[in-house]
């Protein structure tokens, strides 16, 4: 496996990895104390006017820690060295400390941590690189995370022995999962979402899915069919949502429910004129007698008071458990929203919705979630994510749309039928399958229906001929 050479910091000559970390973390105490001596003396103050701020307040800093060495006769630091030790102190105050140089790589998809020392990079394209450690002790690292965790003042969250999981947005889109006290060595990982500003016409361009494909889901967007997106985790789920949602007329009203920012759908103004963001906040403190924290606010909380907000569709980011239900009743009293969650197969997506739907409680039963979500699901749109190792030991994933689904009321053993419109063949994008006469009309807005049936005749003829 290759070592990534060491990303150097912005604005300085020197390695990042060359940084004294440990005066770094000392300086980054003093500041953050200086810092909240004068928000306080000042009232509240905005992000930007906090930065501006901290800034001052970290070069006094060096330039006084640079004075101290002078005075004990140590080596002075050039220039170059002041920048590299002042950018490495704002990072760690307010960015991602010895990761955001890290995060900062245009090449970087994933970034895998098992503890201090054991980072691993994965490129867009597959590459799998090992990169320099991000803490000088696992100790270090867990407390720069507890640190990172309570420093939101808009969406903080605990990270401790009594709540060992963290879950978060970051600027810039990226989101980081971490873990510490209940594995052996803390372990993080943070994904990048590089395309956000994404089409469907993108995506084919990509290799995702065919261009029949892609005017099939955009008719079917536009006339305002349910859809879930299914897949593994990586497999391009919110990339695939957003290209569906640039497809929604701009000034149609739309909701976004996510555990953490992710479509940044809100962001994209030019695209989305009236988009009402809401991201789930998991509390802190103890959990009281009814079962939750103190300021815990869900994923389903917020779909019930969406209804207030006179919306045209609601996009939730993923659906993990009983949200679905009051997904469900957001498609019953309108049409056209989307949705995610991770399942192996479109077939095993909708099974996955049932159980999901049964958490609500004990009045929902399996036939009344199957019931439900057969008359309001149009389509499963279900990705497939494929990693080889080529002859050299290179690292190629492929994403591709594997299978598109209609999915109707129907047979009584499962309470739904399935029509695969698109399948996939062993290897490539999915082809088209059988067309629901109903589906027919999608050519009315947009729907290339001659070249989905001209594509059908071919996929039937390879078939007849292998």
């Amino acid at each position: 496996m290759t070592t990534v050479e060491p990303t150097r910091a912005l604005g300085a000559s020197r390695p990042v990895d060359e940084v004294d970390w440990k005066l770094v973390a000392q300086l980054r105490s003093r500041a953050s104390n200086q810092l909240s001596e004068a928000v306080s003396e000042h009232g509240s103050l905005s992000k930007e006017a906090q930065e501006e701020l901290g800034r001052t307040i970290i070069l006094d800093l060096v330039e006084a820690t640079l004075a101290d060495r002078i005075d004990a006769g140590l080596p002075v630091w050039t220039l170059p060295q002041q920048q590299a030790l002042a950018k490495a102190t704002f990072d760690a105050l307010f960015r991602l400390g010895r990761l955001q140089p890290l995060v900062d790589d245009e090449r970087v998809e994933n970034i895998m941590i098992t503890g201090h020392d054991n980072v691993l990079l994965e490129l867009a394209d597959g590459t799998v690189l090992a990169a320099p450690a991000v803490a000088d002790s696992d100790d270090e690292l867990v407390e720069f995370l507890v640190f990172l965790a309570s420093r939101s003042e808009v969406n903080a969250r605990e990270f401790s022995e009594a709540h060992p999981t963290l879950h978060l947005r970051l600027d810039g889109g990226a989101r980081l999962a971490a873990n510490a006290w209940v594995c052996p060595r803390p372990q993080i990982n943070i994904r990048r979402h590089r395309l956000v500003e994404v089409t469907l016409e993108d995506l084919v361009g990509l290799g995702m899915l065919t261009p029949v494909a892609a005017s099939f889901l955009a008719a079917a967007v536009r006339a305002r069919k349910s859809i879930v997106v299914s897949g593994a985790q990586g497999a391009g789920k919110t990339t695939l949502v957003r290209a569906l949602c640039a497809q929604i007329d701009p000034w149609e009203p739309i909701g976004t429910f996510e555990t953490e920012y992710e479509l940044h759908l809100h962001e994209l103004t030019d695209r989305h004129h009236i988009v009402r963001a809401w991201e789930a906040r998991p509390g802190t403190g103890e959990i009281g007698p009814d079962g939750r924290r103190p300021g815990e606010f869900t994923i389903d909380e917020a779909l019930v008071d969406s209804f207030r907000f006179n919306l045209s569709r609601q996009i939730v980011g993923e659906v993990r458990g009983k949200e679905i239900w009051a997904m469900i009743k957001a498609m019953e009293s309108g049409t056209g929203s989307l949705s995610t969650t991770h399942a192996s197969g479109a077939v095993a997506a909708i099974r996955k919705l049932v159980t999901c739907a049964m958490e609500a409680g004990r009045h929902v039963t399996q036939e009344l979630a199957t019931s439900k979500l057969a008359t309001t699901v149009d389509l499963v749109v279900h990705l497939d994510l494929t990693t080889t190792t080529g002859p050299g030991g290179e690292i190629e994933r492929t994403r591709r749309v594997a299978e598109i689904v209609a999915v109707t009321p129907g047979e009584r053993e499962t309470g739904y039928a399935t029509t695969h419109i698109f399948s996939s063949p062993a290897r490539g994008s999915a082809v088209p399958g059988v067309l629901p006469d109903d589906y027919r009309a999608l050519a009315d807005v947009g729907f290339d229906l001659t070249g989905y049936l001209a594509a059908q005749q071919r996929a039937e003829s390879s078939r007849e001929v292998s």
